[in-house]
């Protein structure tokens, strides 16, 4: 059966209607009441999923101010309406059954710079890593550093006061706040900035919803100046929405931001903020302490407070070896030595310095390790450090710890670290007893947990590991939360020390005694009937009934995954692993992270994004009592032609308009390059193109494919017979009308041509044949040492024919015996379009003979990154015994040492553009191509970019050409043009020179064919 909409609980009238009627009223951002924008936006980085009625993507600030007057009109004052912006929190902040307004679509843009004055002006969707890269060159930063920093809106950050490393120094999101344009429900747009009493009394003295503002907070600060003054601690983190203790700020003035930044949108619509920027501090160094229990670690860093640093982070054990076992560590491994002897890490503080003076920060440093080498050893201190000079590697190691933060949900089995205690702050001396304290209460409940936070503050994230999916498991959310509750309280502490309140507002009035029906005043005075991300902070006095949410109350992602069977989850769990940490919505346009998601601004065509609509989908499915495993295994047996009458049904109803959620959830799968970037980058791992494969496979056992998934999927095995007498191929490639029919009969834009000259006669030319076992067989010993077997691939060897026999050029002057494996489809493309069995019986063939080669002890390398890395990923489903094909740069780079040039070699510089996969699954390698540079005479500088567009035949796609080519515009185009680089560019992919001949008309050369090129003038 196939869902209907019926089946999916559609949106109700009452939002349809709100939602048709702004479109009436000429609202110019995105209206999303579709099923899967919803189930998209149902979490953020918490626990909970709520499912939305719609998403709003406003344009401008007229948009909001549209949104914010049809809500206030009598017939919609049930909407509810909840502000999102980078959708981090981890505590459900921007979660609503209503209406989520999303700021980061459009209004994402850096509105002024004044680098004399040191302020900006932005729009609330502007990423927090966007805003720093636009203030870098004039050399200043906004401060508050996060952890999410790459994806973090600015909008976000003032509605949860974000603040992180370096707070001590630097303070919180407020502290930066120098004015705020806020819209306001019923449509009012309002500039807050601070004001003179002067100023404040001519607001009081008028009518309307913003001087009744003014004039009850005003009041508030002057009647409970003393109980604000006992009940908020005195605490680097002080609390944060409706912050009372900064009605008034230092200098006397009434600053309403105090109040509207940490207010979870719960009062008013962030649109435009002007905030205070400071100067890059000209020098830095990170000093990194290792100790042997985490314990010392914290009890430590008080102690280290006295040698006056910027910040102390921490990071315990669990959360450095997880950062061991990802890509990160490679970036930073050299400051993190393990001496022989040396007990194993168990702690690390990190200890930043900065300053504009390089001698003074160097006395500091060398303060600091002088003592450091005198407690060395001692019972409670630590036993080694490093020292790290430099922003630039100093950043590094800060990469690593923010990416710490995501990789605890990593963990192996059902149980995955969790955030729903993990902000609490209490002041730093009484930090490590109640770490100890809070271990403790975890200990009991026998929960592993990971730990790291910024110690200076008093703030520790700690995350306890917990099976969601197991309802006896959720039960302890409650448990645990009460208890730590009690122990901030004893510690004078807070529990929301950093990441909000959101879901976990029910303990306000606990904290806020008896100021809390103040704060339900202010939140009436803003939003009487309570239509603004309603049950966080605080509930409007003014109507009875309402209630703040409970952290027991909200339904969580676990209890929509218990409904997904076991044998689902197992087989899809790239996806129900997901936690929603987002860091898929990286910003940067030179970060491959995701390029369709860069592309598009579409959450649905984001990792995150694609894993949720997996997840209900299989949920669905269920629901139905369609076992999805058994579909897929009923394909794979040949029921093909079986399910034909059935296909043609669906997409005759499909095209019909008949509604079936697969077909929203199709759409998203069919976006992705299938990159494999987010393999690489994501801390939890969410492999899209596994899941995305697994899913085309059983849509296309419900749906017909399209003609060019079968013209794609075969191209592997068809390109040896065309290449026999290409010229026809070509011709037919290079004809306008064979083009505009290939597109319109077989959605292809184009493809590339065949070369003419054939790799048989490039190497009967150098007198070599195909390698067989028997061939190998006979190499001496001596002859084997030498030689290597290069593994062909449809796409070198068939469309860049001279660029396989430049290779075995270059490794025969670099004095190697090249012999050259015959040819096999690897299955790659197969995969990438579903065609699972097809894909298993071209890599159990292509195993087979790759094993038989393997036997001979010679290595084997691929030409093309995505091509080769196929056989360590996709092919590891199949089998745990796989044959070792590496990179070129893998092999080469190990054998330097037999490399020995006759005479003396030019030397030159080039700028290397790597592929996707290549920088994000086999990151070490990198560095190998330039240490083979380096050992060539040769300088070899790493291009930031992002991701071509092209993905091997997802450029060429008629439905992709576009997305292709503004993907392409993000960073590649840039870089291409540049005329610093003319003559410099070197690309490793085959995919990336062919989108960069297509789009820019230039050719850039292989590594390897510049390499060529200078052992040849030798």
């Amino acid at each position: 059966m196939i869902p209907r909409v019926a089946d999916i609980n559609p949106t109700q009238t009452l939002y349809l209607d709100f939602i048709e009627t702004l479109k009436q009223q000429g609202f110019a951002g995105d209206l999303n009441p579709d099923y899967a924008n919803r189930v998209v936006l149902a979490t953020d980085n918490s626990i909970y999923q709520i499912l939305p009625q719609g998403v709003l993507y406003p344009k401008h600030t007229e948009d909001l101010i549209r949104i914010a007057k049809l809500a206030d009109q009598p017939r919609f004052h049930s909407i509810v309406l909840s502000a999102r912006g980078g959708g981090t929190g981890t505590n459900g902040q921007s979660l609503t059954d209503g209406l989520i307004v999303d700021c980061s679509k459009y209004m994402n843009r850096i509105l002024e710079i004044n680098p004399d004055q040191r302020w900006v002006r932005v729009q609330s969707g502007v990423v927090k890593d966007q805003l720093n890269a636009a203030l870098k060159p004039y050399g200043l930063f906004f401060a508050p550093e996060l952890s999410t920093s790459n994806r973090a809106t600015l909008g976000g950050m003032i509605n949860t006061d974000a603040s992180g490393q370096g707070s001590v120094l630097y303070g919180k999101t407020r502290d930066h706040v120098l004015e705020l344009e806020s819209v306001w429900l019923g449509g009012e747009r309002w500039l807050s900035q601070p004001l003179s009493d002067a100023a404040l009394d001519e607001i009081c003295q008028q009518e309307g919803r913003v001087a009744d503002v003014h004039r009850l907070l005003n009041r508030i600060y002057t009647d409970k100046q003393a109980l604000i003054a006992e009940k908020f601690p005195k605490l680097n983190r002080c609390l944060t929405g409706y912050d009372l203790a900064h009605i008034r700020d230092e200098s006397g003035r009434f600053n309403l931001n105090s109040i509207l930044c940490g207010a979870e949108g719960s009062l008013a619509f962030i649109a435009e903020a002007k905030l205070n920027v400071l100067p890059i501090p000209k020098h830095s160094a990170l000093v990194n302490v290792k100790y042997d229990s985490f314990e010392s670690s914290l009890r430590d860093a008080k102690a280290l407070m006295d040698w006056q640093p910027t910040s102390i982070e921490t990071i315990d054990s669990k959360v450095l070896n997880l950062a061991m076992g990802d890509i990160v560590w490679d970036t930073v491994r050299a400051y993190f030595p393990q001496q022989e002897g040396e007990p194993t890490i168990q702690g690390i503080n990190l200890i930043e310095y900065t300053g504009d003076d390089q001698v003074e920060l160097q006395a500091q440093v060398e303060k600091l390790c002088q003592h450091l080498d005198e407690v060395s050893g001692q019972p409670g201190k630590s036993f080694g450090y490093s020292v790290v000079y430099g922003a630039t590697e100093i950043n590094k190691v800060w990469a690593m710890r923010k990416k710490a933060v995501g990789l605890l949900g990593n963990a192996q089995g059902a149980k995955r670290p969790i955030p729903f205690v993990e902000d609490t702050a209490v002041p730093p001396e009484n930090l490590a007893d109640f770490i100890m304290d809070f271990r403790r209460v975890l200990d009991e409940n026998g929960l592993a947990y990971g730990m790291f936070g910024h110690v200076d503050a008093g703030v520790l994230h700690v995350r306890p590991a917990i099976d969601m999916k197991d309802p006896q498991q959720e039960g302890l959310i409650r448990s645990i939360t009460d208890e730590v509750v009690r122990l901030t309280q004893h510690y004078k502490g807070l529990l929301w020390g950093e990441h909000g309140k959101g879901v976990r507002s029910e303990y306000a009035p606990e904290f806020f005694g008896e100021l809390y029906p103040e704060l339900q005043r202010i939140k009436a005075a803003f939003d009487p009937r309570n239509q603004m991300n309603p049950g966080k902070i605080a509930t409007p006095i003014t109507q009875d009934g309402a209630e703040l949410l409970k952290i027991d109350a909200v339904p969580t992602r676990g209890q929509q995954d218990r409904q997904i069977p076991g044998a689902l989850r197992e087989t899809y769990d790239s996806a129900m692993n997901c936690n929603g940490n987002g860091a898929c919505y990286n910003y940067d346009p030179n970060d491959a992270m995701c390029p369709s998601w860069k592309g598009t601004r579409e959450r649905i065509h984001s990792p995150k994004g694609r894993a949720s609509l997996i997840r209900e989908w299989l949920r669905l499915m269920a629901q139905r009592g369609v076992d999805v495993n058994a579909e897929a295994r009923a394909i794979r047996q040949g029921g093909f032609l079986r399910s034909l009458p059935k296909r043609i049904q669906n997409t005759w109803q499909r095209k019909r308009g008949d509604y079936d959620f697969s077909n929203e959830v199709h759409e998203a799968m069919m976006g992705c390059l299938a990159c494999k970037s987010c393999v690489g980058q994501c801390p939890i791992k969410v492999n899209v193109p596994d899941f995305r494969a697994r899913f085309l496979e059983v849509y296309y056992g419900r749906y017909l494919r399209p003609v060019k998934d079968y013209l794609i999927g075969s191209l592997e095995f068809m390109v040896p017979v065309l290449s026999r007498f290409p010229a026809p191929y070509n011709w037919a490639m290079r004809n306008s009308f064979v083009r505009a029919f290939l597109k319109s009969a077989a959605g292809m834009v184009d493809s590339p041509v065949i070369c003419t000259h054939s790799l048989k006669q490039g190497l009967q030319a150098r007198g070599l044949d195909w390698a067989t076992p028997e061939t190998l067989a006979q190499l001496t010993p001596k002859q084997r040492e030498k030689s290597v077997i290069l593994v062909q691939d449809a796409f070198t060897s068939y469309f860049e024919t001279p660029l396989v026999l430049d290779l075995i050029d270059l490794l025969t002057h670099l004095g190697f015996n090249v012999v050259v494996a015959p040819y096999l489809p690897n299955g790659k493309p197969l995969h990438v379009h579903g065609f699972m069995q097809a894909f298993t019986q071209a890599a159990e063939k292509n195993l087979e003979m790759l094993r038989a080669l393997q036997a001979s002890g010679v290595p084997m390398i691929g030409v093309d990154p995505s091509m080769t890395l196929t056989y360590r990923s996709e092919y590891k489903d199949l089998s745990q015994d796989l044959p070792s094909v590496q990179l070129i740069q893998e092999w080469l780079a190990s054998v330097l040492d037999q490399i020995q040039l006759k005479g003396e070699v030019q030397a030159g510089e080039y700028k290397l553009l790597a592929h996707c996969t290549e920088k994000t699954s086999a990151a070490p390698s990198i560095r190998q191509w330039q240490a083979i540079f380096t050992a060539l005479g040769q300088k070899l500088d790493v291009v930031a970019t992002g991701c071509c567009g092209m993905a091997g035949t997802f450029g060429h796609e008629a439905e992709n050409y576009k997305r292709s080519k503004a993907i392409y515009a993000l960073s590649w185009g840039a870089v291409v043009n540049d005329p610093a680089h003319k003559g410099q560019l070197l690309a490793t992919g085959y995919s990336c020179r062919s989108q960069v001949k297509r789009l820019d008309r230039q050719e850039l050369p292989h590594p390897i064919q510049a390499l060529l090129a200078v052992v040849q003038k030798l």
